[in-house]
């Protein structure tokens, strides 16, 4: 059982056909109610100011990405949280492609569009996310970046984006190096084990996404990354919960009315450097 905010979920019983936690009863995002559309995409807007809009096309459909950094640099593809793109996974983005010498950074639309205004709502999108397509759309990303202009390209992502992120690791060959926040995927979609490139994976200690990403999670994926062959680091972070890493005041917030653990900006810092000097040593060598 897990408990947040005082909400109880079943986590082991309601996991989605290719394994993430599902979490029906997290408690909505609520003070005032229901949070309006518009505040929500105004912050998202204010995000995506230097963002480039591109279409990428794959087998026989196309889907919206969105491009931030520096030309010819190696690229990173960031993966959303079940949020959906919204104003965090673009702080994220924008972030990333400002670290160090600059990336190229591309974030795919894997919700098509679709936004997750409160945790039932994102619940909901995730739950009929196609989790084989958007290994599909990720590889697509990847080559998209190579084709234009990148020679070596990382992916990374946080919660279902970090699932999705080893999950590449194992199915998309072209990936060079993988950094993954709070999400494991399950075996019926990629198996760690068999993982292909170099993975590093960020855990909070007091995560309670059994099976996900709580810390028998982490400690299950280290072992098998560990049989992999590949270079790995696996991170516990003490004092901290799920959605460690968003920062911004609005993301702060949103995990206080989640019942999340406090935020604790050193931890983040301290991600933050473990993932530059992952991506530099695999992406710039």
């Amino acid at each position: 059982m897990l408990t947040l905010g005082g909400f109880v979920a079943k986590t082991l019983s309601n996991r989605s056909a290719f394994g993430f936690v599902s979490a029906r009863n997290l408690p909505q995002l609520q003070s005032s109610g229901r949070p309006s559309l518009t505040p929500l995409r105004a912050m998202a807007s204010s995000a995506a100011v230097e963002f480039q809009k591109i279409e990428i096309q794959r087998e026989d459909t196309t889907f919206n990405a969105y491009v931030v950094g520096k030309e010819d640099a190696p690229g990173i593809v960031v993966l959303q949280e079940w949020w959906g793109v919204d104003y965090e996974i673009k702080n994220h983005a924008s972030n990333i492609a400002k670290m160090d010498s600059g990336y190229k950074t591309l974030i795919p639309d894997l919700y098509r569009g679709k936004l997750g205004l409160d945790a039932a709502e994102a619940q909901h999108l995730m739950d009929g996310l196609d989790w084989q397509g958007a290994v599909k759309d990720i590889a697509a990303s990847v080559k998209w970046l190579k084709e234009n202009g990148s020679k070596k390209v990382g992916v990374t992502g946080f919660c279902m984006g970090g699932a999705l992120s080893i999950a590449s690791a194992v199915l998309v060959p072209e990936v060079d190096s993988v950094v993954a926040f709070y999400g494991v995927p399950s075996t019926q979609l990629a198996d760690p084990s068999s993982a292909k490139a170099p993975v590093q994976a960020h855990f909070g200690e007091l995560d309670n996404f059994v099976g996900f990403s709580d810390v028998t999670a982490a400690k299950s994926l280290e072992e098998k990354l560990k049989a992999s062959g590949v270079p790995y680091e696996v991170h516990i972070y003490s004092g901290n919960g799920h959605a460690f890493m968003n920062s911004s005041h609005e993301a702060v917030d949103r995990k206080k009315k989640l019942g999340f653990a406090e935020h604790d900006q050193a931890s983040v810092d301290l991600a933050w450097s473990r993932f530059r000097s992952w991506m530099k040593k695999y992406l710039w060598n």
